[in-house]
């Protein structure tokens, strides 16, 4: 099937920006594909496909209830409208109505980022109304403990490397303060990869992309307390209709969670050893300089490094848009460009690839 590239015109891609939707996030493994396979050939009850590997999974993970649902941002959406609506069957078709006055959601001014589209576009798209808490810089629990009125339905965290880091109150904390008012809390945690971690803690509504750590198809999972997966589940009548997952990939998810328990993703020690090489090719680059890091949220992710030197005659700007405008494109990590910094993340590189991004940034800075 690679002549799929010629056929359509596309290029190929080097994938070191990580697990990133514009580039289709995720690599299936074969059991993953053949789960989706098997969802494709056969026909199902749907409502019971969707209640009946929610609750394996849930069972699998330890949590009261979990629901497959189209993607991490549709989890946000419909988790926003079960809050607000409380299992009302007027809500389910009347989500935006003027008598449904508590929507107010409050979230870490820091976390109201943008990973693709903005966090308060879906919580809009549920009905919800954004109250930002603390400031650009910190949150701390007294910032979201000041934002709860009684039009408060809960707070919601998001634990992402996109997020501010820094003067950040834990997941722990917004918690803490939740419960505190008898509010729960909403946890997106989509590229995370401890699953069970938040459910030990006792957060109350977990949201995971499927395509992410999980390496499953487009999807995503929402976990935690049975009373609101309940009010989640019953978004499929409403706005979550045009949301909805095939077949398919609730096999593929099922099949990709029920790996990712068994096996684990690649760790922190596998990376670092990889990585290895790949450093020593790239330092040879003329003006690069390489190191290892770590990700930035803290997880168990290990990436390259690059500095281009002030010496160098192109930028670091430049030299990404050169490494994308190849065939194969080279995709990075860009975030910190604008800082002559440039990150190869090797979740999805093999050593050949390593190999031609380090020929291609020779053919792009040898003078």
């Amino acid at each position: 099937m690679t002549d799929v590239y010629q056929k359509y015109d596309l290029k190929k891609v080097i994938n070191a920006s990580g697990k990133m939707t514009i580039l289709g996030v995720s690599q299936l493994a074969q059991p993953v594909i053949d789960a989706q396979k098997f969802g494709d050939e056969h026909f199902f009850e749907m409502s019971e496909l969707i209640n009946k590997t929610g609750h394996h999974l849930a069972k699998l993970l330890g949590a009261e209830d979990a629901i497959v649902v189209n993607s991490a941002s549709s989890g946000i959406a419909e988790s926003v409208a079960g809050l607000i609506g409380r299992g009302s069957m007027y809500h389910v078709y009347h989500p935006y109505d003027s008598r449904f006055e508590n929507r107010e959601i409050i979230l870490p001014k820091g976390q109201n980022i943008d990973y693709g589209t903005p966090e308060e576009v879906m919580i809009n798209v549920g009905g919800g109304k954004v109250v930002e808490a603390g400031y650009a810089n910190m949150c701390r629990p007294e910032h979201i403990e000041m934002m709860i009125t009684d039009k408060t339905v809960a707070v919601m965290y998001v634990k992402s490397h996109h997020a501010v880091q820094k003067s950040m109150l834990t997941v722990q904390d917004a918690l803490e303060v939740a419960h505190k008012y008898d509010l729960p809390l909403i946890l997106d945690a989509a590229a995370e990869e401890d699953m069970q971690k938040y459910i030990r803690m006792g957060v109350d509504i977990i949201i995971f992309s499927g395509a992410k750590a999980l390496a499953g198809p487009s999807s995503g999972l929402v976990f935690g307390k049975r009373q609101y997966i309940d009010w989640v589940r019953l978004q499929s009548l409403g706005l979550g209709r045009a949301m909805k997952i095939g077949k398919e990939n609730i096999m593929g998810l099922t099949k990709a969670i029920e790996e990712y328990l068994q096996n684990g993703p690649e760790n922190g020690e596998s990376m670092k050893q990889r990585l290895v090489p790949f450093l020593a090719g790239l330092n040879e680059v003329p003006y690069v300089e390489a190191k290892q890091i770590q990700d930035g949220a803290g997880r168990d992710i290990y990436r390259a490094s690059v500095v281009i030197k002030p010496e160098s005659p192109k930028n670091a700007k430049v030299v990404t848009a050169e490494l994308k405008s190849g065939n194969p494109a080279i995709y990075t990590r860009e975030y910190r460009s604008n800082e002559g910094i440039i990150e190869f993340d090797i979740r999805a590189v093999d050593t050949n690839e390593m190999q031609a991004i380090v020929e291609r940034l020779h053919e792009i800075l040898d003078e």
